[in-house]
């Protein structure tokens, strides 16, 4: 019996779907996990942002990631499913290794978590111009 190992998967799915569709193209990306032996343990959905350049000619893609323990034999059917999916516009899966999640506690424990200007309502950003920039 294979060792399961903890993997994060970042996927962007097509933002001009409706939220009723990226609802749905979401359910589709953890049914397909949870399909090959993967145990869904965060998923983090950041939503709708403009992307830094067009992907299969879309500019905005709905973010999503996904922290799961599988097995290693799966991601490779993980990521034949995703690739052949036309909601989903790029994903990567990464396993995270010891020294990076001890890297990932490092940066958590000294660095300040600042919201992108997105984040922010209108308020803050007339009160913070330089956030702006």
């Amino acid at each position: 019996m294979e060792m399961k190992k903890l993997y994060e998967c970042t996927v962007i799915i097509n933002g001009g779907l409706e939220d009723d569709g990226i609802a749905t193209a979401m359910d589709e990306v953890k049914k397909v996990i949870a399909e090959n032996g993967g145990d869904i343990e965060n998923v983090l959905e950041v939503g709708r942002r403009k992307m830094a350049y067009p992907i299969k000619k879309q500019t905005i893609g709905s973010y999503a990631h996904i922290e799961f323990q599988g097995n290693p034999s799966g991601i490779a059917a993980i990521e034949k499913t995703f690739r052949y999916d036309d909601n989903i516009l790029r994903f990567l899966i990464v396993h995270l290794s010891t020294p990076l999640l001890e890297m990932r506690k490092r940066v958590e424990k000294y660095s300040v978590v600042i919201g992108s200007p997105e984040d922010q309502s209108e308020e803050e950003q007339q009160q913070n111009p330089a956030a702006k920039n």
